[in-house]
């Protein structure tokens, strides 16, 4: 099915005031304005992103992931309407039916009060529920312990590590990868929704 037929389909996902929805080209502005200016220094650190960016930069790559055939980029939408955070799914392989994902609250003052795993799940089951993906993959280092727990309680398995890959400040760190697979996600589904 086309990108833009899917799009179309998505259903807006709200919890407790919070709202994931598809990001637009008119987002672009709000995006760069509301967390790149600059970057969180904390988020920063545990995504490997660098803190400053352009405004070009930032809005002429937002623009270019909207008409991205094998990419799909949602935001994470507060209460009071600011942009803090996103999902995406992206280097969609069809062969073989495998994707990529990443997620990041800009704020380090809106994590952990659960956004994060609900828009992992809700990410999650988009992939396989609309995507029909059979494997969903991930990157995530190993000093970003609050990433690691919710994306195993997500699911997720650890599958790798790539020792000393990255550098926190002056030390090394490894990169863990993860994944989970179609069948792993219907019996979490399953669990979640016994059939009585």
């Amino acid at each position: 099915m086309e990108k833009s037929k899917i799009i179309s389909k998505i259903k807006i996902i709200e919890k407790d005031g919070y709202t994931l929805r598809p990001a637009n080209i008119s987002d672009a502005e709000n995006y760069y304005m509301q967390n790149y200016n600059p970057l969180d220094k904390e988020v920063a650190r545990l995504t490997g992103c660098k803190e400053f960016f352009t405004k070009d930069e930032v809005i002429s790559f937002f623009v270019k992931t909207i008409d991205d055939d094998d990419r799909y980029h949602f935001l994470i939408i507060s209460p009071d309407d600011r942009i803090i955070g996103e999902s995406v799914i992206n280097e969609i392989d069809e062969t073989t039916q495998s994707a990529n994902f990443r997620i990041c609250i800009f704020h380090s003052c809106e994590q952990c009060k659960g956004i994060g795993t609900w828009v992992i799940k809700a990410t999650r089951d988009f992939a396989f529920e609309t995507l029909k993906l059979h494997r969903l993959s991930l990157d995530v280092f190993s000093f970003n312990t609050r990433a690691e727990k919710a994306y195993l309680n997500a699911g997720f398995k650890k599958e790798g590590v790539l020792r000393d890959a990255v550098l926190d400040g002056n030390k090394y760190a490894d990169d863990i990868l993860m994944s989970i697979l179609d069948n792993e996600w219907f019996e979490i589904k399953r669990k979640e929704h016994p059939i009585t």
